[in-house]
Parts: C-alpha cells; structure tokens; sequence
C-alpha cells in the first residue's frame, strides 16, 4: 500500500511540526519525515510525502520507503496528489484534509484519510480500538443501511489506519 501525503497540509495541523516549519519550511519538512520514519518499523507500506515548491538546500529523508515529491509550477501539490491517485488507484491513501483532494482522489477509488486521523495514528503506540464490527466488508445481499454501522469510506480508512499502527 502506498501513503500519498499532503505534506504541508499535514505539517500545519499538528502543533510541534507547525513550529518547526515556524524555524523554517525545510525544518518543518524535516520533522514530517522524521515522524514518518518511526513509522516505518511498524508497517511494510510505503509513504510519497507531496510538497510545494523546490526542495531545499540540501536532499533529506531516509533512502527508500519514504519517497518526497516536489511540485513544480505552475503545478500544485493538490494536483501531484491526484496525479499520483490516478496510478495508484485502490492501493492508495491519501492523506489531506483538503475537501477538493479528498473527493477528487475517492471518485479514484482511493482511501481518505484526513490529516488529523492520520496524525493520531502515528502517535498511538499500541493502542487498539474495538473495530470488529468494522472488519466485515462483504456484502452477500443488498443492504438497506444499518445506522450503526459506519460508510464503506470510513471503515477503508479505519483499516488503513490500522496497518499505520502496526496492527
């Protein structure tokens, strides 16, 4: 499975990469990388980290499973984002809390996950939660929709979320 990351997006909501960036962009960035890098143990998934603008002074990142990309104008790293959903379609998550992404990349079949959830996960250790009602997405007739029961969208993000931690 391959995470295409809104790097900025998620940078931005989360406070200690927030001052980091505040120090400055490539600091910031580097805190990203960083907190995806203490992932990696956890999952076999790979992570495409998408920026605006050029890269900085100098290359950074482990080598490997966590791929940074730059956007080059007058391109956008919204529009590398659903360029990037296109080739990856099902096997892909994308994580952004832009309204536009998200709904242009699940019309691509893709996973959603927002930047908040997605910021959760990383920092959970261990800590599972009761999804097993979650776990069933077979479909043997047509369903008239159970209100407890969350949409397929949220319970795909869930799983994917899931795989982040190592579970």
């Amino acid at each position: 499975m391959r995470w295409l990351i809104d790097g900025y997006n998620v940078i931005r909501r989360e406070p200690d990469l927030r001052a980091e960036e505040g120090r400055s962009l490539e600091a910031g960035r580097r805190a990203l990388i960083r907190l995806l890098s203490a992932a990696l143990p956890r999952t076999a998934d790979d992570f495409t980290v998408v920026f605006d603008g050029a890269p900085g002074s100098a290359a950074f990142g482990p080598a490997g499973r966590i791929e940074i990309v730059f956007s080059r104008p007058p391109e956008k790293a919204d529009d590398v984002l659903r360029r990037l959903a296109t080739r990856w379609r099902e096997g892909g998550v994308v994580v952004t809390s832009d309204r536009a992404v998200q709904d242009a990349t699940r019309r691509l079949h893709c996973v959603v996950v927002g930047s908040d959830d997605f910021l959760t996960a990383l920092a959970m250790e261990s800590a599972a939660e009761d999804d097993s009602d979650d776990d069933d997405d077979r479909e043997a007739e047509p369903k008239r929709g159970n209100p407890r029961r969350l949409a397929r969208d949220e319970r795909a993000a869930r799983r994917a979320l899931r795989r982040l931690q190592g579970f």
